[in-house]
C-alpha cells in the first residue's frame, strides 16, 4: 500500500502488531500523553462538528486568498503561484454558489480584488519588460 504526498508516492507498512499490543508497549508517560492527544482530538472534532460547514469553507477560501496575496506581494510577483490560489478560490466559490450565506459576497469581492490586482501587476510587469 502507498500514500500519495506532494513529494511522490510513499510506501506505507501495515503494523505488524495489533493496536492493543502497541498500547502495551507504551510507557506510562507515553500512555498519558496518547490519552491527552486523543481527548484533544475529540474536542477539536466536536468543535468542528458544531460549526456550520459554510463557516469552515469560508475560512479555507480565505486561506486561498492569503496564499494568492502572498505570491502577488513578492518582488517580483509570482504570478503562476498566485493564479493557483485565485483559481482555487474561484473553483470553490463557483461550486458552492448560494450556500455560503453572509460570507459569500465578501469572498466574491475578495476574489475580484485579487483578480484586479493580478491583472494590474501583470500589466506593470509586462510593461517593465518592454
Amino acid at each position: 500500500m502507498s500514500l500519495w504526498t506532494p513529494a511522490g508516492e510513499r510506501p506505507v507498512r501495515r503494523p505488524t502488531a495489533a493496536p492493543e499490543e502497541l498500547i502495551d508497549e507504551l510507557s506510562d508517560d507515553e500512555l498519558v500523553e496518547a490519552e491527552a492527544i486523543a481527548r484533544e482530538m475529540a474536542e477539536v472534532r466536536a468543535e468542528v462538528a458544531s460549526t456550520p460547514a459554510a463557516v469552515i469553507v469560508a475560512n479555507h477560501v480565505m486561506g486561498f486568498y492569503e496564499l494568492a496575496a502572498i505570491h502577488l506581494s513578492q518582488s517580483p510577483p509570482n504570478f503562476g503561484e498566485a493564479m493557483v490560489g485565485i483559481d482555487a478560490m474561484a473553483a470553490v466559490l463557483d461550486k458552492v454558489a448560494g450556500r455560503l450565506g453572509e460570507h459569500e459576497e465578501v469572498l466574491r469581492d475578495a476574489r475580484a480584488q485579487l483578480q484586479m490586482a493580478f491583472v494590474e501587476l501583470k500589466r506593470q510587469a509586462d510593461a517593465g519588460e518592454s
